[in-house]
């Protein structure tokens, strides 16, 4: 079993920063993939951001320039610095881990941004 805890939510203005962290524990297994997803009141959960083991990143296309994924494997941990923030970025914020057989979502952490 994994479990995952995000962390590193809160209240911000627009244009500024907060760095989103997702710990993993259990069994996580090597090559896995990580990645951020987010969902606003009333839409959908859409992809945000994902990242491989081997440090290959990807990015939905409103958070382009703006938001960095990067992943520590020895502490199983990822992390989401979103820069510039704007009101549309308000949402939960969830933490997503693939493994070749199973795929888990932490709890979810919720990002405000005021304008």
């Amino acid at each position: 079993q994994v479990q995952l805890v995000e962390s590193g939510g809160g209240l911000v203005q627009a244009g500024g920063s907060l760095r989103l962290s997702c710990a993993a524990s259990g069994r996580t297994f090597n090559n896995n993939n990580m990645g951020w997803f987010r969902q606003a009141p009333g839409k959908e959960r859409e992809f945000v951001a994902a990242i491989t083991w081997t440090g290959s990143t990807n990015y939905a296309d409103p958070v382009k320039g703006r938001f960095t994924i990067s992943r520590d494997n020895a502490k199983n941990t990822v992390y989401l610095q979103m820069n510039s923030l704007k009101p549309e970025d308000t949402a939960v914020y969830y933490c997503k881990l693939t493994t070749i057989s199973h795929v888990y979502w932490g709890q979810g952490t919720q990002v405000t941004v005021s304008s």
